[in-house]
């Protein structure tokens, strides 16, 4: 008969520092105990981007001491945790070797169990963390780094429906926003700048809608962006804040309009599932989310999203993904490798392009 697990985790596989505590009892719905998250953004800011070395460095400096925050929070120690849960893979390979070290650490110290976790599952995940929800499912994974629409079925069990062939759109508003002299992350930067924007002022290409199938691209949007730019600046010499603002809703229309057909196609696609659900960085875009959740409506289907706080990268996802995987009977000893590289869906043929991390497996 299962039983109530509690299970510290641990999530570093880009720029945040993370460590969380999350307790299942089954029948009830999960409980996030506690949850820590350090960003690094005052770091890498003279750099327009996140530095690896500079990431890895910060994580192998704060992961104890967010794993000391995360457990006091949670008013526990390592002896109340049943197994501690990490992000393995893929990232940047640096920040996830870090965590992973640090977890096996704990784990031996401890006598605990180690649970190595997929980054990408952890957020296809969240909506069972979140809203209950039942396998199978339909899920846009949408973030920096990655972009898939996968059929969830189990804890392991994962089918890639398309996926971006070029950048990720999270990769896209951040180069856009770097384009128009907009702080990183790009997304919200972007968003807000969209917000008193005219969508319909640059009519900026849908790529892939002309094609059938659900994968997707964006590296010719973010270009589309660019000569936009280009073009206002040898016509009148810069941009206007105005300029800035409609490209900036232009570029998010585009993005929107993009995802909403590839979801319609891949719900087409999926079969019968018990839901449409978002997760990722770029699932905390409003104006993305709304037009994913009319998408629900008119297949009348369920719509999970998660809190803001849970789209991004954080340890609480990774901690429910490990009580969910330990359930199903994994169990990694000391031998669990850090993984730049982790597609979720094994059977699927690698998408080309690769972006911050790594293949769009």
């Amino acid at each position: 008969m299962a039983r109530t697990l509690t299970l510290l985790g641990l999530e570093s596989s880009c720029d945040d520092t993370a460590a969380a505590v999350v307790r299942h009892s089954p029948g009830a719905p999960p409980e996030i105990l506690s949850s820590i998250v350090w960003g690094q953004g005052a770091l890498h800011a003279p750099y327009g981007g996140v530095v690896p070395e500079i990431a890895a460095r910060a994580h192998a400096e704060k992961l104890d001491l967010a794993v000391e925050a995360a457990l006091a929070g949670a008013g526990l120690g390592l002896a109340d945790m049943d197994a501690v849960a990490v992000t393995a893979g893929p990232g940047l390979i640096g920040g996830v070797l870090a965590g992973v070290m640090c977890a096996k650490g704990l784990a031996a110290g401890a006598g605990l169990p180690l649970v190595g976790v997929n980054h990408l599952a952890g957020h296809a995940l969240t909506p069972r963390l979140t809203d209950g929800t039942a396998f199978p499912y339909l899920m846009l994974l949408v973030s920096g780094g990655h972009c898939q629409l996968l059929r969830v079925a189990g804890p392991e069990d994962f089918t890639r429906l398309g996926g971006t062939i070029d950048d990720a759109p999270g990769e896209a508003f951040d180069k856009v926003a770097k384009l128009l002299g907009l702080p990183q992350p790009g997304g919200p930067a972007v968003e807000a700048e969209a917000a008193a924007g005219d969508a319909a002022r640059f009519a900026f290409p849908r790529p892939l809608l002309d094609r059938p199938g659900c994968d997707l691209s964006f590296s010719g949007l973010k270009t589309a962006v660019l000569r936009a730019r280009d073009a206002l600046v040898a016509g009148q010499g810069g941009l206007t804040v105005q300029d800035r603002r409609d490209l900036c809703a232009s570029f998010q229309a585009a993005v929107r309009d993009v995802l909403a057909e590839k979801t319609r196609r891949a719900i087409k696609a999926a079969g019968p599932v018990s839901a449409l659900a978002v997760a990722g960085g770029v699932a905390a875009n409003a104006v993305i989310r709304t037009a994913l959740q009319a998408v629900a409506e008119a297949a009348r289907l369920p719509f999970a999203a998660p809190p803001l706080e849970l789209c991004t990268d954080n340890a609480a996802i990774m901690a429910w993904a490990g009580i969910e995987l330990y359930r199903a009977g994994r169990r990694d000893g000391m031998s669990l490798a850090a993984r730049p590289r982790w597609p979720l869906d094994t059977r699927a043929a690698p998408l080309v392009g690769s972006g911050r991390k790594g293949a769009k497996a």
